[in-house]
């Protein structure tokens, strides 16, 4: 009697996504692609936690994300500053929203972006439901969320806290020269050697 194959039939691409994956950890490189959520910043942090874990030598992280969810953006943010490898951040295709905050985790000196980045800053926005309680709850959340994110983009670029809470009053979008200008990139590179032994 014959018994059916129940193994799963194998994937062409699961050996070179594993292929692929050791690569990308023996060269210390991340990507954050997409939109930010909770799985991303799962996987993204857990990464940097790992990498750290096996020397101090810089980690880079590449970031071409339109933003997404900011407190998975927090996340990253945060376990940046908590690892005691540096981290190189360049910015690559557009880096807005929440991803503009994560990519402001390391200090102004590993912040790189390629040519063609672009880059936005705003205030949270939301989309506040339920009953009245509930959206004016909301809506104090959304104004500290606000102040936060002014804070870090202040402190991190060398901007007054005035300036930009008036910059991220409407969407301000930025190219790579602006953003370094700005403060929110060092240097625009075209090549990895640019930042080796940084």
């Amino acid at each position: 009697m014959n018994t059916p194959d129940t193994t799963a039939p194998s994937s062409g691409t699961e050996p070179r996504t594993s292929y692929l994956e050791e690569k990308a950890f023996k060269a210390r490189t991340l990507l954050i692609f997409g939109t930010v959520t909770d799985a991303v910043a799962a996987d993204v942090t857990r990464r940097l936690i790992a990498l750290d874990a096996e020397s101090a030598d810089p980690i880079d992280v590449l970031v071409s994300s339109p933003g997404g969810h900011l407190e998975s953006g927090d996340a990253i943010h945060d376990i940046v500053r908590f690892i005691a490898a540096p981290v190189n951040m360049i910015g690559t295709g557009w880096v807005g929203s929440a991803a503009t905050h994560l990519y402001l985790s390391t200090s102004r000196e590993r912040r790189y972006c390629l040519p063609n980045t672009r880059f936005l800053i705003h205030q949270p926005s939301g989309g506040a439901g339920g009953s009245a309680s509930d959206i004016a709850i909301q809506a104090v959340e959304i104004v500290k969320a606000r102040e936060r994110i002014a804070r870090t983009i202040a402190r991190q670029t060398g901007k007054s806290l005035e300036v930009v809470l008036t910059d991220i009053e409407r969407d301000r979008w930025l190219s790579a020269e602006e953003a370094v200008e700005y403060g929110l990139v060092s240097r625009i590179i075209e090549r990895k050697v640019e930042i080796l032994g940084a």
